[in-house]
């Protein structure tokens, strides 16, 4: 079994380790709100359908708010052998999907990589919750063994990501990093970090999953969440209507690899990882607001672009007023008002926790191929005090594209943002 740790926090990549060639990404799966697998995810994104809509998975009636957005028509046993069924729950399961995809897409077979060329980063943060309710329920109903909160989670992380190394044979540098909504970037890069290191390919991104009783109060507790019981206008990025954003479940996992390796075999190239940085905000009473816009700035650094050089922005959108605006002030002192598109199609399928950033670099990578930049749905226009172009409606077609910038804030202070080009 592969090395696998628990992160705290995903570390801004400092090695200072020269890359032997680009880090690109050959493959990609998905599971989400919106569509199961990649293909039918980005079809809806296009669209503009939303995967939002009233809970399912438990019985939300007696609950504040009760919208979600759940992975439809996901059949647990069609991806996880029955021997593995009560020693997992929904992320691994949906995790072990979307990894079988998206080594599929990238026409890889680890079984054919060197010894420890291959391994699995991903982000996890609120996927332990259903573990750890299980682990309760067996204590108070069966008299089992008490397993703590920590250890319900830290054994999670870490078989999730085991789970995913034992099935595909991937025994190279694996780990988990969990900072929320940042760790789908910070798990990109500390993949991209093991291809500097000598791996030749690496299972990466982030699946999350918190749709439990357990989870839910965690959620409501936070004070963020949106109450709306109309699906169409609960989750509204930048408007002045916002008012919380809805959780979900879901994200995507990338076959990350070295560039000469994957030229070598014959890969197709989505795009590669150009840049990455991740910042952290100083405490509320501490003063000096948010460090969204330097992760920015220090991912173009590294990069070695220029803002002028980007051309859409793939927004962290928390669908709150403040932190709203917020990102809207970061983004535009780095572009200016208008001044680049903007969108944030994680209004169709609420915010993945760990999941979410890894899923808009998967929309990234699509726009980029397709040269079409997806629509924020929900939202009309953008409230004054966010002067940005949001793209809303429809995708917007006709705008060259060759690089996009995605941002991502994890809570507790995470901020994490990463540069793809075609």
């Amino acid at each position: 079994m592969s090395d696998t740790s628990v992160l705290v926090r995903g570390a801004t990549d400092t090695s200072g380790a020269p890359a032997r060639s680009r880090a690109v990404v050959t493959g990609i799966g998905v599971a989400a709100p919106n569509g199961l697998g990649a293909g039918a995810w980005w079809a809806a994104v296009l669209r503009g359908e939303s995967g939002i809509r009233p809970l399912t998975r438990f019985d939300a009636s007696g609950y504040p708010a009760r919208l979600a957005g759940e992975v439809p028509g996901f059949v647990a046993e069609d991806h996880v052998p029955s021997r593995l069924m009560a020693q997992t729950d929904q992320v691994t399961r949906l995790s072990l999907a979307a990894a079988r995809e998206a080594l599929d897409d990238a026409g890889v077979d680890p079984a054919e990589l060197p010894p420890g060329a291959g391994g699995v980063v991903t982000a996890s943060s609120a996927g332990g919750f259903e573990f750890g309710q299980r682990e309760l329920q067996a204590l108070w109903s069966k008299g089992g063994q008490y397993v703590s909160a920590y250890q319900s989670f830290a054994w999670f992380y870490a078989v999730n990501t085991g789970q995913i190394s034992i099935r595909h044979g991937l025994r190279g540098a694996s780990g988990v990093v969990v900072s929320e909504q940042a760790g789908g970037l910070d798990a990109v890069a500390a993949a991209r970090r093991q291809l500097r290191k000598g791996a030749s390919l690496v299972v990466t991104g982030g699946i999350d999953s918190s749709l439990c009783p357990w989870g839910w109060v965690a959620h409501l507790a936070e004070g963020r969440i949106s109450l709306s019981d109309d699906p169409e206008q609960a989750f509204l990025p930048f408007s002045d209507d916002a008012c919380g954003y809805v959780p979900g479940e879901g994200g995507a996992l990338l076959v990350l690899e070295d560039e000469e390796s994957a030229r070598a075999r014959g890969a197709r190239v989505y795009g590669s990882v150009a840049g990455y940085a991740a910042t952290f905000d100083p405490a509320p009473a501490a003063g000096g607001g948010s460090r969204l816009g330097a992760a920015a700035e220090l991912a173009l650094a590294d990069a070695g672009l220029r803002p002028d050089e980007v051309d859409v922005v793939f927004a962290d959108a928390a669908g709150e007023r403040e932190a709203d605006r917020a990102e809207a002030r970061a983004i535009v002192d780095l572009f200016g008002p208008q001044g680049v598109p903007v969108t944030a199609p994680k209004s169709m399928t609420g915010r993945l926790a760990a999941g979410g950033a890894s899923l808009d670099v998967a929309a990234a990578l699509f726009a980029l191929r397709d040269q079409v930049i997806p629509p924020t749905t929900g939202t009309v226009r953008p409230a004054r005090d966010c002067p940005l172009d949001l793209v809303t409606g429809a995708p917007r077609r006709g705008v060259p594209l060759r690089t996009a910038l995605v941002l991502a804030r994890g809570r507790g202070g995470f901020n994490a943002a990463v540069v793809v080009r075609a």
